[in-house]
């Protein structure tokens, strides 16, 4: 069981992280939206309990439990992981406006 400090940390790291690793891909890319395009695999990389071999080896047991795995998600990892998404999404935003206002990153 998650407490509130718990909470608010985890959910403000995920949000610092994601949008520092987008925005780095971002510039080293020269794509706006990379790390928001990842980002879905990279919450199936985390809530997955099986290897990446078993969807080639098993995919009808695979894929049945990975969403069985993203529906019993508990409410503080939705909003842990949504705070990454949006960590993502600030980091296209963020690099957008900079190459809009004519900073050029790499």
């Amino acid at each position: 069981m998650l407490s509130l400090p718990q909470l608010i940390i985890a959910i403000v790291l995920y949000l610092v992280l994601f949008f520092g690793i987008g925005f780095i891909l971002n510039m080293l890319l020269r794509s706006t939206w990379t790390m928001a395009v990842i980002y879905p695999i990279v919450i199936f990389f985390i809530v997955d309990k099986s290897g990446l071999l078993s969807y080639f080896i098993r995919p009808g047991e695979a894929f049945p439990d990975l969403f069985y795995q993203l529906i019993t998600l508990k409410t503080a990892d939705v909003i842990i992981l949504t705070a990454g998404m949006i960590g993502a999404v600030l980091s296209g935003i963020a690099n957008r406006m900079l190459r809009d206002r004519g900073y050029q990153m790499f």
